[in-house]
């Protein structure tokens, strides 16, 4: 399914459909079916359901008006004043646009479907015809529906209540959704709609009625998505994107609900120097902001992904309680700074914690929402996914649901394939305690690695504690009596390393005891800057690791990458950005180049490859390593316990 074109909407075409739209607004005519009046007959008479089944008026046909209401509700509210309430405006204004979109919509999937044709032939078609041409009602009026409320919530949703629960409750769902003709299903919705805004309950403050149409529309959708699968001919709907002309709004298919309307999350601001040890990490938060914020907006593409300097994918890993979540922070602080600074849009979308879902199918829908805004190519995205292994846990391991398998499948799609678009804005971080209980495939996706270990030197352990205490210190001056070192500044090693040569203490040799001896082995036929070196080290390598793969050859190549990309962007660049973030792509893939091949003076080609295939290696050793060491820990802790249980029972 590859949206592979986009058709613009343009606004005077828009124009032309307005008055129809408005007529909707003023008046429709809607006879509610049996199923719908006879819901909830027995529950109390004050029931929101009970009141919306009662249809007024003689005969079956009810005549509703969602702008009477409106001005009904206008002299509820403000009895006193002349002025429209400025939500109640608002609402109305956006609910006619949408309905303006859903008609443009479905006309043109009439003429992408064949369905004009259709309709000009009727009476002229044979059984099959007829059967094509109900078919073909049905899917442009769902698809009207969607684009409709699709487009209500994207202009609402900021505007709406952060937290819509109290309005959830009161609403009890819609009682029928017509798909039968666009006229009938654009009828049923605002019949429904204009009833509960008629409900005295419902509506008791100008800013409900944002809420209200926010959860209602929300509610159309999910009725949609479920009617989804039963419609045909909808080839020519999932195929193409539909983009409003100087607007981010676009419809592509029925699959990427809110894309462009995912809000960023709030998060505390750290700064990297709060952070104690963990310089690897830091370096490399560091490194992947400044590539980021690189990314340019019109070309839409990023020139350190032409160098080899960025990373889709990264995973940070260490033991519980050296500050991963902290970090995922700082790295956010980081990057809304400097955007705020760039008038850059960001957005920071850390993965939910209630992803995976009891319901077949659920997690991937889920997931697939959660992946899509990481698409959108007008804002750079910081995309975290904290405690990963719970998410993203080895498939074929005793025990795993359903969902983590769907929520894999989607990611490894979105993340290579035919999905996957990287426009260089966008990042995923994994961040977890577990590497070893991560499933393969997602691991192979990591294109940067990078440890978080905490505090590592006696400095660490003096500034961790320093954070602490000088906080008595600000409120009790002479409280803390006690003596600081004499050649040390507090914090004054938390700052940023130069490069990865400065914190990579370069060992010649790899530290795993399986990993050095196939190093030592090779080294006896080849020298380390002969290529055939690495070609009989990968060779060897994968008798011991299995699971060792062309992948992994293609990771160690982006980690070296990024150590020939691994140099500071020119200070003044941040502080007037003429100089460099507001120039054009190839000006910046330019100066890029210039600091790159400068940066690269210092280096050894064959020792910078060495050094990273000697630290890949060890770590896939570590990561296989650890999950055995676990389990026989568990069992020597299990046994220990037995023994000493026995022991004691016995005296």
């Amino acid at each position: 399914m590859e949206h592979n074109s986009t058709f613009p909407i343009k606004q005077n075409e828009l124009d032309m459909l307005r008055d129809e739209a408005t007529s909707y607004i003023k008046s429709v005519q809607w006879e509610q079916g049996q199923r719908a009046k006879n819901k909830d007959k027995d529950a109390k008479d004050e029931s929101i359901l009970l009141y919306l089944s009662r249809a007024k008026g003689n005969g079956g046909t009810e005549v509703t008006s969602v702008s009477k209401t409106v001005l009904e509700l206008k002299k509820r509210l403000l009895p006193e004043s002349i002025a429209i309430p400025v939500h109640l405006n608002q609402t109305l204004y956006v609910v006619q646009e949408g309905i303006t979109l859903g008609i443009w919509i479905k006309d043109s999937y009439y003429d992408a479907s064949g369905l004009s044709t259709l309709s000009e032939n009727k009476s002229a078609l044979d059984n099959s015809g007829k059967r094509e041409y109900e078919s073909k009602m049905q899917t442009a009026t769902a698809f009207m529906l969607f684009a409709t409320a699709y487009k209500i919530l994207h202009d609402l949703r900021a505007v709406a209540s952060d937290d819509l629960s109290v309005m959830k409750n009161k609403f009890a769902g819609i009682p029928e959704v017509s798909l039968m003709s666009p006229l009938k299903g654009i009828s049923c919705a605002l019949f429904y709609y204009e009833k509960y805004l008629g409900h005295p309950e419902i509506i008791t403050k100008d800013k409900d009625v944002v809420d209200f149409t926010v959860v209602f529309f929300e509610a159309l959708i999910s009725e949609i998505q479920m009617r989804k699968s039963s419609l045909e001919y909808t080839e020519t709907i999932t195929d193409r994107t539909y983009k409003l002309e100087n607007s981010e709004f676009a419809v592509s298919g029925w699959d990427n609900v809110f894309q462009g309307a995912a809000k960023s999350v709030e998060f505390n601001k750290i700064q990297f120097e709060q952070i104690v040890g963990n310089r690897d990490a830091k370096h490399f938060a560091r490194r992947l902001t400044e590539r980021m914020l690189s990314y340019d907006f019109e070309a839409k593409k990023n020139p350190f992904q032409e160098l080899g300097g960025f990373m889709p994918v990264f995973m940070g890993y260490g033991i519980p309680g050296t500050g991963k979540s902290m970090l995922i922070a700082a790295i956010a602080t980081r990057l809304k700074e400097h955007c705020d600074n760039l008038e850059i849009p960001f957005l920071f979308h850390p993965m939910p914690d209630t992803l995976i879902s009891t319901f077949q199918g659920g997690s991937a829908e889920k997931m697939v929402e959660w992946m899509k805004p990481l698409q959108d190519p007008s804002k750079l995205i910081f995309a975290p996914i904290d405690d990963a292994e719970n998410n993203l846990q080895e498939r074929t391991a005793q025990g795993v649901s359903a969902g983590v398998k769907e929520v894999i499948g989607v990611f490894l799609r979105y993340t290579e394939g035919a999905y996957a678009v990287n426009y260089g804005n966008s990042s995923i971080g994994l961040f977890t305690n577990l590497p070893e209980m991560l499933d393969k495939a997602v691991i192979s996706r990591v294109q940067g690695r990078f440890k978080i270990d905490g505090a590592r030197t006696e400095h660490d352990f003096l500034d961790q504690d320093h954070l602490w205490w000088r906080k008595f210190e600000d409120t009790m001056p002479d409280f803390v009596n006690m003596q600081g070192p004499s050649d040390y500044t507090y914090l004054q090693n938390q700052g940023l390393a130069k490069n990865m040569g400065e914190i990579l203490k370069v060992t010649n040799k790899p530290t795993e005891a399986r990993v050095l001896e196939v190093y030592d082995k090779v080294e006896q036929q080849f020298r380390s800057n002969e290529h055939l070196f690495f070609a009989n080290l990968y060779l060897e390598i994968q008798k011991i690791f299995p699971f060792f793969s062309s992948r992994d050859v293609r990771n160690i190549q982006s980690a070296i990458s990024l150590r020939l990309t691994d140099f500071d962007l020119e200070k003044d660049w941040f502080d007037n950005p003429d100089l460099y973030f507001k120039k054009d792509y190839d000006t910046k893939f330019g100066m890029l180049q210039e600091l790159m091949r400068a940066n690269m003076k210092g280096l050894d080609f064959s020792e910078i490859r060495r050094q990273e295939v000697v630290r890949y290696l060890d770590n896939v050793a570590t990561i296989a390593d650890t999950d055995f060491k676990r389990k026989v820990d568990a069992r020597v802790n299990q046994l220990n316990i037995d023994r000493e249980a026995r022991e004691q029972f016995g005296r």
